[in-house]
């Protein structure tokens, strides 16, 4: 079931360093949601703040709220791990485990989850998954080979397709095609665009033309310079921003004038 999320004032800090200053939007549960901007402005951190994984270095820590579908993401009560469960993320480089299976790959967080599956059950997870992930014909003969043998764009469709075996409500992709080649990136938007019709996905890239290709909704952020906090400039949907953006730095990143 895909959550919405509503932030509110959010300041991130690493130590004493503000890193993103006085996040306020709201991500609208099952669609595509791009954040766009220069290096350094915060967005990466910004979404890792969205399943608390920026919490992993010390001393980062926020103020302000996340919450989704109204529950706090950062009440004292709420367990980061479960968290992460629910808010499942891809990285920039694929990261499959070098030395498990494809099918291991596959079910990885579900026994990261203690989850303890018959052999069935655990061979339906996987097909499941890698039919959603668009993987299951290339790679259903060879189940049982490493998943770093496949190329880089079947690695990155395996990582997702790890990420909702444990049938998560959001997915954070942070950059997920900037390491691929144009085919690979074809496909892992082609399959953004299946997926966004059961999960709240929410996408960093530096590709304009993908932010205008896959999301509904984007988000510009920004900062007046180096050592200063990453700012939301404007968010609204993507035609509006590529087209009529309110803010003239919006439009000059987009135009290609800075950034």
């Amino acid at each position: 079931m895909a959550k919405s999320i509503d932030v509110s004032d959010l300041d991130i800090y690493y130590g004493d360093f503000l890193a993103v200053e006085g996040v306020t939007i709201p991500i609208a549960a099952r669609s595509v949601t791009a954040f766009i901007g220069p290096s350094g402005c915060g967005k990466s951190t910004f979404l890792r703040s969205l399943n608390r994984m920026h919490e992993v270095i010390p001393g980062a820590r926020v103020e302000g709220k996340i919450l989704i579908d109204g529950a706090d993401l950062y009440d004292p009560d709420v367990d980061p791990v479960e968290v992460r469960r629910q808010i499942g993320m891809v990285f920039q480089r694929p990261n499959p485990f070098p030395t498990m299976s494809i099918a291991e790959n596959v079910l990885a967080g579900m026994r990261l989850n203690s989850r303890k599956l018959k052999k069935t059950e655990a061979s339906e997870i996987v097909e499941s998954s890698l039919r959603r992930a668009n993987l299951w014909n290339e790679v259903k003969d060879r189940l049982t080979k490493p998943g770093s043998s496949l190329s880089g764009g079947q690695q990155q469709r395996l990582c997702i397709a790890r990420a909702i075996a444990v049938q998560p409500q959001v997915l954070l992709m942070d950059e997920p095609c900037s390491a691929l080649d144009p085919i690979s990136t074809t496909a892992i938007e082609d399959l953004i665009h299946e997926l966004r019709e059961d999960y709240t996905i929410v996408i960093v890239t530096h590709n304009m033309q993908q932010a205008a290709r896959v999301s509904e909704t984007t988000a510009f952020f920004n900062l007046a310079g180096v050592g200063r906090p990453g700012h939301l400039i404007e968010y609204g949907p993507t035609t509006k921003i590529f087209t009529t953006p309110e803010n003239p730095a919006t439009e000059a990143y987009i135009s290609g004038r800075f950034g």
